[in-house]
C-alpha cells in the first residue's frame, strides 16, 4: 500500500508556481517529464501483473498435482486397509474350522457344529468332510440360499480343492486354492475359493476339512467394516488386470487406483482399491478453491489499488468537506451538545451549549473531577453529584441506559434556568461505553410561554366573569333598589318620630336641631319603635353589602390556591347571584344536600374558579328554562353527594328545559361556540378546563323524566383527618347567617317595607315641604 501510494503520488506531480501564475515555460518543462514517470509506472504495473499471474497459474497446477498425489496416497490406503481386513476375516474363518477338525464325520455333533459355523460366517458356503484319500465323506451347504454346486456337481469342480488338500497335506497347515468360477441356477455366478485344514489326531493325519469361500463377500465384509472403505470400489484381479469379485455400490472411475498382494498359503490375490472420484476439476477440494480465491482476490485487490491510488485524493477532499459540514451543522444547531467521559469530565460542547451557559468550550473542559461543572447552581452541587454518584455505581445495565430529566443550570451571570437533558451512552468504535452523550433543551423560553398562557387563562377567565357582572347589571340595581329605598324610609321615619316626641321646652313642631336637643326626653312609647327602625337600617345596610360583596369576590383575579372548603358552604356562596337571575326568570332554585347528621361532604378545590364553574352552570340552566319551560317545571336543583369510595364529591346541576340539540351535542364544549345571540360561547369551555385542572371530569346526559339537562362533575374530596379553613369558614358561616336571615326578613317584610317606604317618602316630603 505505502508503495502504491508513492506511485501515486509520483503520478500527480505538485502544482508549480509556474504553473498557478502560467508561466509557459515551466508548464512545458513540466509536461515531457512527466511522460517517462508514466510510463516506468505503466511498466511497474505491467511487470507485476506479469508476476502475479505466472506465481498463481503454478500454484493452482501444483494445487491439482497435490490433490492428485493426494488422492493415489488414499486409495493405496484404502488397500491396504481392505487387505488386512481380508487377511483377517480368513484368520478368523481358518481357526474356527480348526475347531470342526476336531469332531469325526460320523460324530452326530459335527453337522450341527458345521451348520452354525456355516450361519456365524457368511463368507462361509459349504463345509466338506474328506477322507485320508481326500474323497467327500460329509458335507454340509450354507442354511442361506440355494445349493451352491446345483448347476455342476462338486466332482467336476473338485480339481482345485484337490491341489489345495494335498499342499496342505506336504506342509501340515491349512491351504487355499486357486478361485474358481461356479455358475448358479439363476444364470448368474461367482469365483469361489477352497480352504483345505487339515485334521490330525496324534500327530497324524485323519482327513481334510474343506471349506469352500466366496470371494466377494470376502470384499463385502471389508467393505462394510470402514465408511472409508465405502467411497471405493474393492475387487480381486488377475495378473492381467481381470476381474475376479467386487464389491462397493458405484464403480471406480479408474483414475485413482491402488494394488495390493494378498499372500495366502498356496494362493496369491491381487486387490485393486478404485476411487469412485474421477480427476480433479478446477475447484476439487477447499485448499484449490482457497487458492484459487485468494488468486483471484489478490487480482481483484492489485485493480482496486490502483483505482484507490486516483481516488485518495477525492476521497481525502470529500472528507474534509463533510467534517467541515458536520461542523457547520453542530455550530447551526439552537439545541446544546455535551460529551462527558465515565468519571463526568466534558469532553465536548458545542457553540449553543458555551452561548447557552456563558462559558467558553476550553473554561467547561479545564474543570476536572471532583470539582464541580461551573454551570451547576452552589446550591444543588450535592444533589447533582449524588446522582451522578448513583448513575456510575448502578452497574453498566444503569450506564447504558438511556435518560431524560428537567435541571436547573446557571448561567455566567448566575441567572438560573430550566433545562431538559436528554442523555444517551457514548460508545467507541469497538462497542465500549466511554461516557455519555447529551443534548440540552433551554426550556426558559417555555416557560415564559407557558406562564403568558396561564396569564392569557387567568384573564379569559376575569374576562367571562365581567361579562356574566355585565348580565347581571340590570338585577343588581333592583335588587339594591330596596334595601336603600329601605334605608331611606326607615330614616325619615326616626327623625319624623324624634320630631314628634315631647321635649322640655314644650314645643310642637320643630327642626333638626330641635329634635336632637328632645332626644334624651323620648317617650317610652316611642323608644322600641325607634330601635327596631334602627334595627332594619343596618340589615337593609348589610343586605346591600353582600350583593356588593359577592359581585366583588366573583369579579376580582387573585393567585390560584387551593382550599378545603364544605359543599354547602360553597354554594351558599353563590345563591345569591343564582338566585338573582332565578327571580327575574321565575324559576324555584332547590339544594339536595345531606341532611343531619349525615356529614357535609368537603373538596379541595380553588374556591374562586369552582363558584365560578356553579354559577355559570346555574344561569345556563335558568336560561335553558326562561323560553318554553312551564312555570310548574322551572326548577333548578343543585345537588352534591360523596361518591361510593368516599374519595370524590359529585356535583349535579339539573334543570328542567327543553334539553340539547343533538346537532349541537359535537360542539358543546367547543370555545365561543353559543346558541344565543347575546352569549360569548366561553362558559362551557372554561368550565371544562377548571374542572380538569382539579383532576376531575365534566359530563351532561338527559334528565331523569325525559326532561332537561343534568351537568355531572366531580371533585377530589377532602381526607378525613382534613380540617377546613378555619377563617374563611368562619367568615362564611356569618355571611350565611346573615344572608338566610335578612333574605328571610325581607321576604317576609317585603310588602311593609313597600307601604312604610312609601309612607316614609310621604311624612319626608311633607317634613321638607
Amino acid at each position: 500500500m505505502d508503495a502504491m501510494d508513492s506511485a501515486a503520488a509520483s503520478a500527480t506531480p505538485p502544482l508549480t508556481v509556474g504553473e498557478t501564475t502560467g508561466a509557459p515555460a515551466v508548464a512545458s518543462a513540466a509536461l515531457p517529464a512527466s511522460r517517462p514517470r508514466r510510463l516506468r509506472r505503466a511498466l511497474l504495473w505491467g511487470l507485476l501483473v506479469a508476476l502475479l499471474a505466472v506465481a498463481q497459474t503454478l500454484l493452482v497446477a501444483l494445487t491439482v498435482r497435490y490433490e492428485a498425489w493426494r488422492a493415489l496416497d488414499a486409495a493405496e490406503a484404502a488397500a491396504a486397509e481392505a487387505v488386512t481386513s481380508v487377511r483377517r476375516d480368513l484368520l478368523r474363518v481358518t481357526h474356527a474350522i480348526q475347531a470342526v477338525t476336531w469332531l469325526e464325520p460320523d460324530d452326530p455333533a459335527w453337522r450341527p457344529a458345521a451348520a452354525r459355523l456355516l450361519r456365524e460366517i457368511p463368507e462361509l458356503r459349504r463345509l466338506e468332510w474328506r477322507d485320508r484319500r481326500i474323497a467327500v465323506v460329509a458335507a454340509v451347504e450354507a442354511p442361506l440360499g440355494p445349493p451352491l454346486f446345483a448347476r455342476i456337481p462338486r466332482p467336476e469342480l473338485e480339481a482345485e480343492a484337490d491341489l489345495a488338500c494335498r499342499d496342505a497335506r506336504r506342509a501340515s497347515a491349512p491351504a487355499f486354492s486357486r478361485s474358481y468360477f461356479v455358475p448358479t441356477l439363476e444364470g448368474t455366478g461367482q469365483e469361489m475359493m477352497d480352504l483345505c485344514v487339515p485334521a490330525l489326531r496324534d500327530g497324524r493325519e485323519a482327513g481334510f476339512v474343506v471349506a469352500t469361500l466366496g470371494l466377494p463377500a470376502l470384499l463385502e465384509a471389508a467393505a462394510d467394516r470402514s465408511r472409508e472403505l465405502q467411497r471405493y470400489e474393492l475387487s480381486f484381479v488377475e495378473a492381467d488386470g481381470a476381474r475376479l469379485a467386487r464389491a462397493g455400490g458405484r464403480r471406480g472411475a479408474g483414475v485413482h487406483t491402488a494394488l495390493q498382494v494378498l499372500d495366502l498359503p498356496g494362493q496369491t490375490l491381487r486387490l485393486r482399491a478404485d476411487s469412485q472420484a474421477g480427476r480433479p476439476s478446477l475447484i476439487p477440494t477447499l485448499t484449490l478453491a482457497l487458492v484459487l480465491g485468494l488468486s483471484i482476490g489478490l487480482f481483484a485487490v492489485v485493480f482496486l489499488l490502483a483505482r484507490d491510488v486516483r481516488r485518495r485524493a477525492q476521497a481525502e477532499h470529500a472528507l474534509a468537506e463533510s467534517l467541515g459540514f458536520r461542523k457547520a451543522m453542530e455550530d447551526s444547531l439552537s439545541t446544546g451538545l455535551r460529551a462527558r467521559d465515565m468519571a463526568g469530565a466534558i469532553t465536548y460542547v458545542n457553540p449553543a451549549f458555551c452561548a447557552m451557559v456563558g462559558f467558553s468550550a476550553e473554561e467547561l473542559r479545564a474543570v476536572r473531577p471532583p470539582a464541580p461543572p461551573l454551570y451547576w447552581p452552589p446550591e444543588r452541587v450535592a444533589e447533582y453529584a449524588e446522582r451522578q454518584r448513583r448513575r456510575l455505581a448502578g452497574g453498566a445495565v444503569a450506564r447504558a441506559q438511556r435518560e431524560d430529566f428537567e435541571t436547573l443550570f446557571m448561567r455566567r451571570n448566575g441567572e438560573r434556568f430550566p433545562a431538559m437533558v436528554y442523555e444517551a451512552p457514548l460508545l467507541d468504535g469497538e462497542g465500549r461505553q466511554t461516557g455519555w452523550m447529551g443534548s440540552v433543551l433551554d426550556l426558559t423560553a417555555q416557560r415564559r410561554i407557558e406562564e403568558l398562557s396561564r396569564q392569557q387563562h387567568e384573564r379569559l377567565q376575569a374576562s367571562a366573569r365581567l361579562a356574566t357582572v355585565g348580565e347581571m347589571a340590570s338585577l343588581l340595581s333592583h335588587e339594591l333598589n330596596q334595601p336603600l329605598a329601605a334605608i331611606a324610609s326607615y330614616s325619615t321615619g326616626s327623625l319624623n318620630l324624634l320630631d314628634a316626641a315631647p321635649h322640655p321646652t314644650g314645643g310642637g313642631t320643630g327642626t333638626a336641631g330641635g329634635a336632637d336637643a328632645a332626644l334624651p326626653a323620648v317617650a317610652d312609647d316611642i323608644a322600641p319603635l325607634l330601635r327596631q327602625a334602627l334595627a332594619r337600617i343596618a340589615e337593609q345596610a348589610e343586605r346591600a353589602g353582600r350583593v356588593i360583596k359577592s359581585v366583588h369576590d366573583f369579579v376580582r383575579r387573585r393567585e390560584q390556591q387551593r382550599e378545603t372548603i364544605a359543599v354547602d358552604l360553597l354554594l351558599e356562596a353563590v345563591l345569591p347571584l343564582v338566585r338573582l337571575q332565578a327571580r327575574k326568570c321565575a324559576v324555584q332554585v332547590e339544594l339536595d344536600l345531606p341532611r343531619p347528621p349525615a356529614r357535609m361532604p368537603r373538596v379541595v378545590c380553588d374556591r374562586t374558579m369552582l363558584e365560578q364553574v356553579l354559577l355559570n352552570l346555574a344561569r345556563n340552566g335558568i336560561q335553558a328554562m326562561e323560553a318554553d319551560t312551564p312555570a310548574a317545571h322551572r326548577t333548578l336543583v343543585i345537588a352534591a353527594r360523596r361518591d361510593d369510595d368516599g374519595a370524590r364529591v359529585r356535583f349535579e346541576i339539573a334543570d328542567g328545559g327543553p334539553g340539547i340539540a343533538p346537532e349541537v351535542v359535537a360542539r358543546l364544549f367547543t370555545p365561543f361556540f353559543t346558541t344565543r345571540a347575546e352569549g360569548m360561547g366561553l362558559g362551557l369551555s372554561l368550565c371544562r378546563t377548571v374542572v380538569e385542572q382539579h383532576g376531575g371530569t365534566l359530563e351532561f346526559a338527559p334528565g331523569a323524566n325525559g326532561r332537561g339537562t343534568v351537568f355531572r362533575f366531580t371533585l377530589p374530596g377532602a381526607k378525613p383527618g382534613a380540617k377546613p379553613d378555619a377563617s374563611a369558614d368562619l367568615a362564611d358561616a356569618g355571611a350565611d347567617d346573615r344572608a338566610r336571615r335578612g333574605e328571610r326578613d325581607g321576604e317576609q317584610d317585603s310588602d311593609q317595607d313597600s307601604e312604610r317606604d312609601s309612607e316614609g317618602d310621604g311624612k319626608g316630603d311633607r317634613k321638607g315641604r
